[in-house]
């Protein structure tokens, strides 16, 4: 919901740390980088450590930006990059629900990670499949404008809506089966506004 407007602020915040990377340091090798705290999150959030798993999950955040600040910094930017760092997204984003599942070890909890994966599988379809279409018809992300590397039209719940909601699950490790229903409830209405998008804008041919 609020990714299109905060995107143009993340390059100037993350600039000067992109500036003091040294030259050798390629892109991707952060994007392989941000996996670990991402993955050592979700295992702190299962050993009941939340400010652990609450730290290293803003440290993969912050990793997950400056490898794309970087790269457009320095005009890196790549297929490959893009497909490396939203593939180590689905995978941290997908060991983040279980970790704070098996933290509480309850039905009710496995039941309310298993929804929240759902929704996102769903979700990933939604929008993947959604801008290979805009990408066929030439109306893709450099055609409209935007700085990812696929278009995403909006929804209720995207990148910063997820750090927010991820970070007061682990923050909050006795209220995460809740807020892991409250986030699969967004996701669903997400993936109901990119329908109506594309039932709006998308014709034969």
């Amino acid at each position: 919901m609020t990714d299109h407007v905060l995107r143009r602020g993340k390059d100037r915040v993350l600039g000067p740390v992109a500036a003091a990377i040294p030259r050798g340091v390629h892109p991707t090798a952060i994007t392989a980088v941000a996996v670990v705290p991402g993955l050592g999150a979700a295992a702190a959030a299962a050993a009941g450590r939340p400010a652990l798993a609450l730290s290293l999950w803003l440290l993969n955040r912050v990793l997950d930006g400056l490898d794309g600040t970087l790269a457009r910094s320095r005009g890196l930017q790549s297929a490959r990059g893009a497909y490396a760092d939203i593939m180590l997204d689905v995978v941290v984003y997908a060991a983040i629900p279980l970790g704070m599942a098996a933290d509480q070890g309850t039905r009710g909890a496995y039941a309310a990670a298993a929804v929240l994966l759902a929704s996102f599988y769903v979700n990933a379809i939604s929008w993947a499949y959604l801008s290979a279409l805009l990408e066929r018809r030439g109306a893709g992300a450099r055609t409209r404008g935007e700085s990812t590397a696929v278009s995403m039209p909006p929804g209720l719940i995207e990148g910063a809506e997820t750090i927010v909601l991820f970070a007061l699950a682990l923050a909050l490790p006795q209220w995460s089966p809740v807020i892991m229903w409250v986030m699969a409830a967004g996701v669903a209405i997400t993936i109901g506004q990119r329908a109506v998008w594309a039932a709006r804008n998308l014709r034969d041919g």
